[in-house]
């Protein structure tokens, strides 16, 4: 019968998970014996269940084991710590001689202390300013460029909003003077009998 495959987590079951820790704990210490006799090995096994039962095994002295481990332990440690501070003290060398080379860079490029070096070196300082020089001028010039553009962009806005501005002026002058005009006609209206002459005045005609 093929045994199905096992998932690796926690049994729920408390009573499966006895049984299970039962037969692989048995397991394991006899895979461990095996192991001391068959390879002639020191081998130590320490095994706490989940109420804090202690199960152990070694093949010889547990006490000496742990200190053998504890002790190998240290030496390993303090080889990773001596290794950490070689490296350490390698990468401050290299650091140190970057950090001269700047300076006598840095030393060259603004003139100084000419005296120490010699015509190849002065000649590489003079032909990296040139190109320095070169970068400079082609940055500053993108930079106007750019600047100009953004002005450009920025009269042609101002002068669209003044145009609007302007016509919606005319508009309103416009309408002002349409109302103005409009106020100034006087119409007369005359309710009543059309006027009649003086009668005397038709006796004399």
């Amino acid at each position: 019968m093929v045994r199905g495959k096992v998932e690796m987590k926690r049994i729920e079951n408390p009573t499966s998970r006895q049984v299970t820790f039962s037969k692989r704990r048995n397991g394991l210490l006899k895979k461990a014996y095996e192991l001391s006799v068959l390879c002639d090995a020191e081998v130590s096994l320490i095994i706490f269940s989940q109420k804090g039962r202690l199960y152990e095994f070694s093949s010889s002295n547990m006490q000496k084991s742990i200190e053998r481990y504890l002790e190998r332990a240290r030496e390993e440690r303090g080889n990773e710590v001596e290794q950490r501070m070689q490296y350490l003290k390698h990468e401050a060398v290299l650091m140190t001689k970057k950090i001269e080379l700047l300076e006598n860079s840095q030393r060259r490029l603004l003139g100084q202390n000419l005296g120490a070096f010699s015509f190849q070196e002065l000649q590489e300082t003079e032909n990296q300013l040139h190109l320095s020089l070169t970068n400079i001028r082609a940055r500053k010039a993108q930079l106007f460029m750019e600047e100009t553009q953004k002005l450009l962009a920025k009269e042609k806005y101002l002068l669209e909003e003044n145009s609007k501005l302007r016509q919606k002026c005319e508009l309103r002058e416009q309408k002002e003077r349409q109302g103005t005009l409009s106020s100034e006609v006087v119409t007369e209206l005359f309710i009543g009998p059309p006027t009649t002459r003086n009668v005397q005045d038709f006796s004399a005609n």
